[in-house]
């Protein structure tokens, strides 16, 4: 199998894990809840903080067993 074949394969089992997790998440403390009338606006800086820390120890392990 190439390379683009094993990175597909990667970024196709991050997928799934995140999805299995997403549920568990939830809204975390931190993320920013405004809700005016009829309006709710959700800030989630937090979360996105989490995501994208966790993204990246992914890439910096894969680049490093590469």
């Amino acid at each position: 199998m190439g390379d683009f074949g094993k990175v597909l394969m990667i970024i196709g089992v991050v997928l799934f894990l995140i999805g299995l997790c997403w549920p568990l998440m939830g809204r975390l403390p931190g993320d920013l809840f405004v809700k005016k009338g009829n309006v709710t606006i959700i800030f989630p800086i937090v979360s996105c903080i989490i995501i994208s820390l966790v993204l990246s120890l992914i890439m910096y392990i894969i680049n490093h067993f590469r």
